[in-house]
């Protein structure tokens, strides 16, 4: 096989070697791909809708990092709980999963916050960026299941105003944004 040294390989390359694969083939290299990684495992467990808690993993995720076991020494990341609702919503994307992992990171950062508090304005502004990808979900969901979710956006949001760096009232001005405000 021959390759240029300056071109990085693009789906279409990996495409086409692709349908060199018979079935068996394409099998085992699922197969493969399945064993080599978790990510992997719970992307197909979610895309083919088995096991009984898909979201199970990507909750998992969310919490060790962003609210982490802080006497493991475990380090936070913003960046790697928003991959955890990235990859479920490359997976499958239902709605109601997508408003579920965004509650719950929400929720998440809410426990940590309220177990040893921070005074990151990083994690701050990722909370509110996630309280509106909530808001969002939630808005697409048909109203007889807005409620639930309401009800524990709305404790994060209270919660919100004993953070600081404006937390509490952002949470309020986006709840008045999307029709959730009393």
């Amino acid at each position: 096989m021959k390759r240029s040294r300056n071109k990085e390989p693009t789906w279409r390359d990996l495409r086409g070697r692709l349908t060199e694969f018979d079935r068996p083939a394409l099998i085992g290299l699922i197969q493969d791909l399945y064993i080599a990684n978790k990510d992997n495992q719970a992307f197909l467990h979610a895309r083919f809708a088995l096991g009984e808690d898909l979201l199970k993993p990507y909750k998992a995720a969310i919490e060790s990092w962003v609210c982490p076991d802080v006497m493991g020494n475990y380090g936070i990341s913003v960046t790697n709980a928003k991959k955890a609702i990235a990859d479920y919503r490359k997976a499958i994307g239902l709605t109601d999963g997508l408003a579920e992992l965004t509650v719950f990171y929400c929720e998440s950062c809410m426990n940590f916050l309220g177990s040893c508090g921070m005074d990151d304005e990083g994690y701050f502004n990722a909370l509110v960026c996630m309280f509106e990808q909530a808001m969002k979900a939630i808005r697409m969901l048909d109203p007889s299941q807005q409620k639930a979710f309401l009800e524990r956006i709305e404790r994060v949001r209270c919660e919100g105003h004993n953070w600081g760096w404006g937390v509490g009232e952002d949470m309020d001005d986006l709840m008045a944004e999307y029709g959730f405000a009393d």
